[in-house]
């Protein structure tokens, strides 16, 4: 009995149901009518569907025999594509492309661009689909014909929101099957695994130098960046004068621009690094477990580190040198709008590296495709830390399996009690918001005692504010009081020439407003009241809490940590700003004479504490 090709076409109302037989695709004349029937309808904006009735059959499978034209709706799909001379063919699947094992397995990897001659006798194929009869062999089979054909095509989930938009939209995802791909991978290219793979090998070379070697990479990198000084500038110049042409907020070009005097501040921030007491290997803890078995805590790096951050180039060299102290191999991925700055810093900074480590221990991602690809290697890349809008890292975390360290906000507040000595409150104000707008840790919201609302004081503040240019948005009190501007939201980063003000009952409506809408970044207290400074400090549950003295603090080089490597708001693993001892874990090394467990019946335990050598 012939196989039925079924096609319903659905206008408004109205349903047409067309039959064919399948040796009607034998024919040309028919194919040719076939084309020009689905240019018409198209042409009208109509949709055709087709669909294989699957209740004859006179092929088993496209893998088993080759007797009929399709078999399912897959080969159906293909065998459309072709004779229609499609752009594209999706697919569409229960799993997120093609995988190289079954994909419930974890050592299955994603194939994002199918070579033949690459995957073939790689990939091992699972179950059949939970739905339907083709499964991911006949998707594959399908695929490879109306690709060979001229037809590109997409395997990808059918369950993912709006895939097929995606793919249109030319995102990365599922698997692309092409007749040139063979083409599009030039030996030179190297993939995201081979990329963390190669920090990790030289990695593990950098730790095996000794501490003054390690040492003087950290000081060969600082000459080499006060000596490419003017390259440098000429670079972060381009960057920055492309940005304010694209329209970028000037607080994103703020953070993009070198200004005069940070290539010397980053060069001494290194060799302060270069100085500081070398983190790996130390000995944090000595037991003696029983006699002659020595168990001893020790200090490491944790492998690869994948950094990706918006807008700074000097958080490309903080981050570097940080990674060098630490005997971490890095991975790094700035924005667009830095890709000149970025680019320029990476080759200064991975020359100073000594052939015995290789530059490949620290790499430059410069393209968003790759981004996902090292998202999904949480085999070989150790933590995640994004540095930028609260929308990135947010995209990050809910994108990977990596544990991720960082922040999404940077909600800052400065609250002034009631006893104050205002001038000390006008000097911490005004540097914690006009010293660098743009910062994570600028003030966002100043928080008012409500018995100073008349105060002379507060008036100098506001108005030294103003003067400045600040743009000054009010909470619900202060809005009617001051008559100025409503905020539209109290947990809001400006990152900019503006802020929030509102009036508080108290020290503890200070803490709860804190807790309620502030980012648990910094926060800061003013007062010459010591016991109401304690109350702020013990219950304000935030990574850095201050007591007169300004947010701007809150940075891993003011903290004495060399640089850092971003602000965690997190709990696990780092808090605050992160300097090398937040890019550190520990291991465990025993020293024994032989001795054996054998059910604990030989061995006396003393558990003593020995001093650390």
């Amino acid at each position: 009995m012939e196989r039925l090709v079924l096609l319903l076409v659905r206008v408004a109302s109205w349903l047409f149901t067309t039959c064919y037989l399948t040796n009607d695709f034998e024919n040309p004349n028919f194919r040719e009518r076939l084309r020009e029937t689905v240019e018409s309808l198209l042409d009208l904006k109509v949709v055709p569907v087709f669909n294989e009735n699957d209740a004859i059959s006179t092929r088993k499978a496209p893998y088993e025999d080759s007797s009929g034209i399709f078999w399912d709706n897959d080969s159906l799909a293909g065998l459309l594509a072709i004779e229609l001379k499609a752009d594209l063919l999706v697919l569409l699947s229960d799993v997120d492309g093609l995988y190289s094992g079954p994909p419930s397995e974890p050592q299955s990897k994603i194939i994002h661009t199918y070579i033949k001659e690459k995957h073939h006798s790689e990939i091992t194929f699972g179950d059949k689909s939970r739905v339907g009869r083709g499964g991911m062999t006949a998707k594959v089979k399908a695929a490879f014909v109306a690709s060979n054909s001229g037809t590109p095509v997409v395997i990808t989930s059918g369950f993912a929101s709006q895939s097929i938009l995606r793919v249109l939209q030319g995102e990365k995802i599922g698997t692309l099957f092409h007749k040139d791909a063979s083409l599009w991978e030039p030996s030179k290219d190297v993939s995201a695994r081979e990329m963390a793979v190669a920090a990790r090998e030289c990695s593990r070379r950098l730790q095996n130098l000794s501490s003054d070697e390690r040492k003087k990479i950290l000081l060969d990198v600082a000459d080499a960046l006060e000596a490419n000084e003017d390259l440098i500038r000429a670079e972060n110049e381009a960057d920055v004068l492309a940005a304010q042409d694209a329209g970028y907020e000037k607080s994103l070009v703020a953070r993009l621009t070198l200004k005069p005097g940070k290539i010397a501040s980053l060069a001494k921030s290194i060799r302060t690094l270069a100085h500081m007491e070398d983190p790996i290997n130390q000995i944090l803890k000595r037991t003696e477990v029983a006699e002659n078995l020595v168990l001893e805590k020790t200090s490491c790096p944790l492998g690869v580190l994948l950094i990706v951050f918006e807008s700074r180039p000097d958080a490309l060299v903080q981050i570097a040198s940080l990674a060098i102290r630490s005997g971490n191999g890095l991975l790094l991925k700035g924005g667009k709008e830095a890709m000149r700055s970025n680019t320029i810093l990476h080759k200064v900074i991975t020359d100073a590296l000594p052939g015995s480590v290789g530059k490949r221990l620290i790499g430059l991602v410069t393209s968003r495709d790759e981004i996902a690809d090292l998202l999904k290697l949480d085999d070989v890349i150790d933590l995640v830390i994004p540095r930028g809008s609260n929308k990135l890292v947010s995209q990050i975390k809910a994108s990977t399996k990596i544990p991720v360290l960082g922040h999404a906000d940077g909600v800052c507040h400065v609250y002034i009690d009631k006893s104050a000595d205002m001038d000390i409150a006008k000097r911490i104000v005004m540097d914690a918001k006009i010293d660098y707008p743009a910062a994570c840790n600028a003030m966002e919201t100043l928080l008012v005692h409500k018995d100073l609302i008349k105060s002379p004081g507060l008036d100098d503040i506001l108005i030294s504010l103003k003067t400045e240019g600040v743009s000054i948005y009010g909470g619900p009190v202060a809005h009617e009081v001051l008559s100025i501007p409503k905020a539209d939201s109290f947990h809001h980063e400006y990152s900019s020439m503006a802020c929030t003000v509102e009036f508080v009952d108290d020290v503890q409506s200070a803490i709860d407003h804190i807790h309620r809408y502030g980012s648990a970044h910094t926060d800061c207290i003013v007062t010459t009241d010591s016991k109401v400074a304690e109350t702020f400090l013990r219950q304000v549950d935030s990574a850095a809490v201050f007591h007169n003295a300004s947010t701007r603090f809150s940075d891993g080089a003011r903290f004495g940590l060399g640089a850092e490597v971003g602000i965690s708001t997190g709990r696990i693993h780092a808090r605050g700003p992160v300097g090398v001892e937040g890019l550190l874990t520990t291991r465990w090394i025993m020293r024994g004479s032989g001795q054996v467990v054998n059910g604990d019946k030989d061995v006396a335990y003393t558990h003593k504490n020995l001093p650390l050598q």
